[in-house]
């Protein structure tokens, strides 16, 4: 009833394939070895630099509701042992509330820098790939191109078949299609990667800068009382005038004291 079978039109591209990768050069070897490392490192990236897996939105509706000076309980048993970039850089924020806002935001920077490269995992290699792959192709086909010209100087066959040269040469370009074929799409998926990452980045940041300035409310609003009432607690050089004034006030007592005592005495 039909007139032909599918199973020859089905093999015939497997078939071009086949011959246009068996004519490349043993470069198409090393250029299949990016084609298959670009797809992995794109498929790998994609789950890992989903929203939900580095910016949780319970973990961030948690934070936009968090009162500022409020009990923070809640918002560590909410991000617990989550190993989401969001929820590690929330930990480390409420695991030094107890040193100052300067210490603080700093050990927050630093895991958000670890957080980061750990994001970035794999985009060095795009960018490698990206920058190999199209002089891997102009390396197979200046390669193919000397063979055909090779023959043309010792006057074989190909010297008098034209068309024979032109097949050559087709074929010596075959590396060259195949690399920037690779190239092309590595460096969109690269570039789409990279302005994920950093937008993500700078959302993570306001976030941090918010939660910060929200756990440490009630020590900048009652700063100035601290200070007035318990001049004790204060660090650095301050620390040290409450203590010169009280030697001030001893020598001064002292002072009027022992005059005192030796007139009694005489």
């Amino acid at each position: 009833m039909f007139p032909f079978s599918p199973f020859p039109v089905a093999a015939a591209p497997l078939q071009t394939i086949t011959t246009f990768f068996s004519k490349g050069g043993w470069f198409m070897v090393p250029l299949a070895l990016c084609s298959m490392v670009a797809v992995t490192i794109v498929l790998l990236r994609f789950f890992a630099l989903r929203r939900e897996s580095v910016l949780p939105s319970v973990v961030e509706n948690e934070i936009d509701r968090f009162q500022p000076g409020g009990n923070a309980e809640q918002l560590a048993r909410l991000v617990g042992d989550d190993p989401a970039a969001l929820s590690t850089l929330t930990r480390v924020a409420l695991n030094h509330l107890r040193v100052s806002r300067a210490e603080n935001t700093e050990a927050v920077q630093t895991a958000a820098r670890r957080e980061i490269m750990r994001l970035e995992g794999g985009l060095a290699v795009l960018e490698l790939i990206v920058g190999i792959s199209p002089l891997l192709g102009l390396l197979g086909a200046i390669s193919g191109l000397v063979n055909v010209f090779s023959g043309l100087g010792n006057g074989g066959k190909t010297a008098q078949d034209t068309a024979g040269v032109a097949v050559g040469i087709a074929e010596a370009l075959n590396t060259t299609i195949f690399g920037l074929a690779i190239a092309i799409p590595t460096l969109v998926f690269y570039t789409y990667f990279a302005k994920r990452v950093e937008a993500m980045a700078v959302e993570m940041e306001s976030l941090m800068a918010d939660l910060l300035s929200k756990c440490y409310h009630r020590r900048n609003s009652g700063a100035g009382g601290a200070i007035a009432h318990e001049p004790e607690e204060l660090s650095g050089p301050a620390a040290y005038v409450p203590q010169t004034r009280r030697l001030a006030a001893a020598a001064v007592t002292q002072a009027t004291t022992e005059p005192e005592s030796g007139i009694e005495s005489a």
